[in-house]
């Protein structure tokens, strides 16, 4: 199973961009997108950023993402 987070372009260099999410940085392809800029949101897979989302909808993903996974971590 494959688990696509919504990361922000914070930097590009021709066609590769340099993404994060809470404090991890990536680089991307963007070969696969036209119209990308800084500060957009894409989902990434293998390398390749495949798709790009507004920051709304990718913020709250990132904040159910968050919850799951406290809701999984339980009580010690």
């Amino acid at each position: 199973m494959c688990l696509a987070v919504p990361s922000k372009i914070i930097e590009i260099n021709n066609a590769v961009a340099k993404v994060a999410v809470d404090g991890v940085v990536r680089e991307a392809s963007l070969m696969l997108l036209e119209d990308v800029g800084i500060g957009d949101y894409v989902i990434v897979h293998a390398g390749f950023a495949i798709s790009k989302m507004d920051e709304e909808a990718a913020l709250q993903t990132i904040a159910d993402m968050r919850r799951i996974l406290d809701l999984g971590a339980g009580p010690d």
